[in-house]
């Protein structure tokens, strides 16, 4: 489904600031006088999105100065948001007490040589014993922490890092069900130059509880960002292709693989006039889509309707909710937002 969201009537905008300077490290530059906050707004296409956000909803800048910020997860148990650096090879921390400190480091590619290679993590989650995962392009694997949350530690197990022996390219995002198997995507983005590694293609793949990995597809050009429809039985794929920018949905198959494979959304309007393409996504508890794009963050239906944007005026790489889904937060080039949700959805 193609929607030129130029073209939708019904449109209320409405921006405004306030932004949060961390000082908590120092190798941080605080940029006060960003002049994309001029560009923050939230733009609403269809009532429906009323029920989820504000069109007069704050977009606030918490923390920037980053070289490609990525992956951000909320640790309920720290109270606090975890988010990649991807160059830095660094994961950084927020939390409205402390404000930003470095959480863990390297992240992504750890051999003691690698630590300035530029290929850190990536997508980060929690499995089922609520230890963090993470997506390392450096090391081109999906890793687990050997360490608790609360005393992080770089040390790690592989969990997946090759299919038919050929190792992947940089797992970049992950999304996984409720019985503990793992969804990612594999584009070259950590390959040098972004190009496709021994593997030969760029893929989706699934990974068992047992560790098996299966390939799900490889006719995606760039499959980026990665979730799962609340019933678990639709997969949504974003494809960061400059030439054919979308929102992918496919059915799960009751043996975890895919079908019906499907366009939702078309992004390319949007691509020629705002910067950015489609990347990380989560699915809010109504069911419909925060997928990053050209602009922001775009709030889209199961359906593939375009309800809302939060437009940040810079390219957007992913986004993630708070436990109670009070706030979105948005890794922005530089930048670490957040916008608040409305809260009387059901």
């Amino acid at each position: 489904m193609k929607i030129n969201a130029l073209s939708i009537p019904f449109i209320i905008t409405f921006c405004m600031i306030s932004c949060t300077f961390s000082t908590g490290n120092p190798d941080q530059e605080q940029k006060t006088n960003d002049p994309s906050t001029k560009l923050f707004a939230v733009e609403i296409y269809d009532s429906s999105a009323l029920e989820i956000i504000s069109p007069d909803a704050r977009i606030e800048l918490l923390a920037n100065g980053f070289l490609w910020s990525e992956g951000p997860l909320w640790l309920d148990e720290l109270q606090s948001l975890i988010f990649s650096d991807v160059p830095a090879n660094k994961i950084y921390i927020w939390n409205e007490k402390d404000s930003l400190g470095v959480y863990l480091e390297p992240s992504g590619h750890t051999d003691a040589e690698n630590i300035n290679s530029g290929e850190g993590s990536n997508g980060l989650m929690l499995d089922m014993n609520k230890q963090l995962l993470l997506c390392q392009h450096g090391d081109r694997r999906i890793a687990r922490m050997d360490a608790p949350l609360i005393a992080p530690q770089a040390t790690f197990t592989t969990v997946a890092d090759n299919f038919s022996d050929k190792t992947f390219n940089s797992p970049n995002d992950f999304v996984a069900d409720q019985n503990g198997n793992i969804y990612f995507t594999d584009p070259p983005y950590g390959r040098p130059e972004n190009k496709t590694g021994e593997i030969g293609f760029n893929g989706v793949f699934k990974v068992s509880t047992e560790q098996q990995v299966t390939l799900l597809t490889d006719t995606l050009t760039w499959p980026n960002g990665i979730a799962l429809s609340l019933d678990q039985k639709t997969l949504y794929i974003n494809q960061s292709d400059r030439n054919n920018p979308v929102l992918y949905s496919y059915e799960i198959t009751a043996d975890g693989l895919l079908t019906n494979g499907r366009i939702l959304f078309d992004f390319i309007s949007l691509s020629k006039t705002f910067k950015g393409l489609p990347d990380g996504l989560k699915v809010h508890r109504s069911g419909n889509i925060f997928a990053t794009g050209p602009g922001g963050v775009h709030l889209i239906s199961p359906d593939g309707k375009h309800l809302a944007a939060v437009k940040t005026g810079k390219a957007t790489a992913n986004c993630a909710f708070d436990t109670e889904q009070e706030y979105l937060y948005m890794t922005t080039t530089d930048m670490l937002l957040r916008v608040r949700l409305r809260q009387n959805q059901q």
